[in-house]
């Protein structure tokens, strides 16, 4: 029995203890929110914002421009190939070398050619005494039927006999006259002036009729290749100037569109377009190059392409109304390239959505949410003043 009540006293205990133990946390809890609601709220930190971050939205001259891209082909290039089947003898020239028009470059086997000669001739000097006699027997039935002794028909036979002796060395002539041009044609011989791009063939070799055996290319007059969507080339006129670049080019090259292909390509329908370059020494066919046609000039509201956001449904930019992000939805025109704070940068026409003068945010800013607190430095004030003026 006095088990029973021992166990009675120490289970109320702990009863009276678990509760008093939440009254306290109650109690607590409570006195902790009282104070923060009577305590003043922080204000929000504010976001620095240095001379890069912003730049000014103006109306200025602008160049609208269209990018392309392509690779260098040259204007004259040509194959040379073997015009007869033999084996490759001699062959002079090597990549990089550089040859003019009619050069000697390479000499084909001649022995077989000579062989083909030779019958030829003799070929023609039969067929040539066969109509010599078919010519004295004509002449001396011409003579029998004035005198009687034979008939017409018999110098009529004479006469089909010697038209086709004739006929006969006159094909045994132009045989000889082939199987010398194919005895010349064992010669290789460059036909333009220019640079052995490619050497695709070794002596020794036998090559077969129009086989590849060098590639030349002439420099002196190269063109850009560029491929242009169907919805842009409306915009592009021969005549157009261009800004072209590449790795390992000492500055921008100058270009030109010459000619516009009237067909479009099959599968993309983009259109080539053909732009000629001024010749440089490190201008190289197949070299890949960037750039822009400069379509057409005007004054236009621009801001760097950078600071235009295309995360949402319509592009849009950061632009600072007082000490707050604002975001702005723009719409978009032409692209260019202007130099801004100093140094030349892609911009893009707004024609809608902000007005000259408008403060935007570039896009190293980052991602800020619409009304964000932010702080622009004493410097980046007064470059944002200077070139709104």
């Amino acid at each position: 029995m006095m088990r029973r009540l021992k166990l009675g006293w120490v289970a109320g205990l702990v009863v009276v203890l678990m509760v008093a133990g939440f009254v306290a946390r109650t109690l607590y809890v409570r006195a902790q929110a009282r104070a923060e609601t009577a305590a003043p709220a922080k204000p929000p930190q504010a976001m620095d914002l240095g001379a890069s971050d912003i730049v000014v939205a103006r109306t200025q001259p602008f160049k609208r421009t269209l990018p392309i891209s392509g690779s260098l082909k040259a204007v004259d290039s040509a194959v040379v190939r073997a015009k007869v089947a033999a084996e490759l003898k001699t062959l002079l020239v090597r990549e990089g070398d550089a040859v003019t028009s009619g050069q000697k470059i390479g000499q084909l086997d001649t022995l077989e050619a000579d062989l083909r000669v030779q019958q030829a001739d003799q070929n023609a000097a039969s067929s040539r005494a066969q109509w010599d006699i078919a010519q004295r027997a004509l002449n001396n039935n011409r003579a029998l039927v004035a005198q009687g002794f034979i008939s017409a028909t018999g110098l009529e036979t004479s006469i089909s006999n010697e038209a086709a002796a004739r006929a006969v060395y006159e094909a045994a002539l132009a045989a000889v006259n082939l199987a010398r041009k194919a005895r010349n044609d064992t010669q290789l011989v460059s036909p333009i002036s220019g640079q052995v791009s490619q050497r695709l063939a070794q002596p020794g070799e036998r090559v077969s009729v129009d086989a590849k055996l060098v590639e030349i290319v002439d420099l002196s007059r190269i063109e850009l290749e560029a491929a242009i969507a169907p919805e842009d080339i409306g915009g592009v006129a021969i005549g157009q100037t261009a800004r072209l670049a590449a790795e390992g080019l000492d500055g921008p090259v100058t270009a030109r569109v010459v000619r516009i292909n009237p067909s479009t390509q099959a599968g993309t329908r983009a259109v080539l377009t053909y732009l000629r370059l001024v010749p440089r020494p490190n201008l190289r066919q197949g070299l890949f190059l960037t750039g822009s046609i400069e379509l057409s000039s005007g004054n236009a509201l621009t801001v760097p392409v950078s600071a235009v956001r295309v995360d949402q449904a319509q592009p849009y930019v950061l632009v600072l109304v007082g000490d707050r992000v604002e975001q702005r939805k723009v719409t978009l025109g032409q692209r260019g390239e202007l130099p801004i704070d100093g140094r030349i940068e892609s911009v893009v026409e707004l024609t809608s959505g902000v007005s000259d003068g408008t403060v935007v945010l570039r896009g190293s800013v980052g991602a800020l949410r619409d009304g964000t607190q932010v702080r622009v430095l004493a410097a980046a004030a007064a470059s944002a003043a200077s070139s709104a003026r």
